[in-house]
């Protein structure tokens, strides 16, 4: 009996060492971690904020253009009437007063703009957007021909009455 112990007790002693090694080993690596993290997050208390980044977006201004346009249509024999507010949206006071400055030409395009369209293409939901982005259209244009820059980001319908 001797004998078999002596076998089976270099095996376990191996065995220990390693359990040993590998403990040491993590809680080495638990250590520098700790370490690390702590050196780092109490780093220079002193340092610059972060600077903002340039692409973000100034916020939005909007502008309504009183009174709401009315307009009327002739559809198969009977009076129809459209009645649209409009809300123009920016981001930069200054150049939105540069453009009210050119507000009859815009009211009267827009005029125009409205009285061309069919009642039956105003009767969807697609219509109307389309109508909208040609007003946004209609709007810039003047904008880049008067101010050689695209004041408004787009034109809003805050009230759409279709009779």
């Amino acid at each position: 009996m001797a004998t078999s112990d002596a076998v089976k007790d270099p095996a376990d002693k191996g065995k220990l060492k390693l359990i040993i090694v590998i403990v040491v080993g993590v809680l080495l690596a638990i250590g520098v971690s700790v370490g690390a993290t702590w050196y780092f997050m109490s780093g220079d208390k002193s340092a610059p904020p972060p600077v903002a980044e340039s692409n973000v977006k100034p916020a939005a201004i909007y502008e309504p253009l009183p009174p709401a346009f009315v307009v009327n249509f002739n559809d198969n024999g009977r009076q129809r009437y459209l009645q649209v507010s409009v809300t123009l949206q920016a981001r930069d006071q200054n150049d939105l007063n540069a453009l009210k400055v050119h507000m009859p030409v815009i009211r009267n395009n827009l005029v125009m703009l409205f009285s061309g369209q069919t009642f039956e293409s105003l009767a969807t939901p697609v219509g109307q957007e389309m109508l909208r982005q040609k007003t946004t259209a209609s709007v810039q244009e003047v904008a880049q021909k008067e101010l050689g820059k695209v004041v408004i980001d787009q034109a809003l319908f805050t009230n759409f009455v279709l009779q």
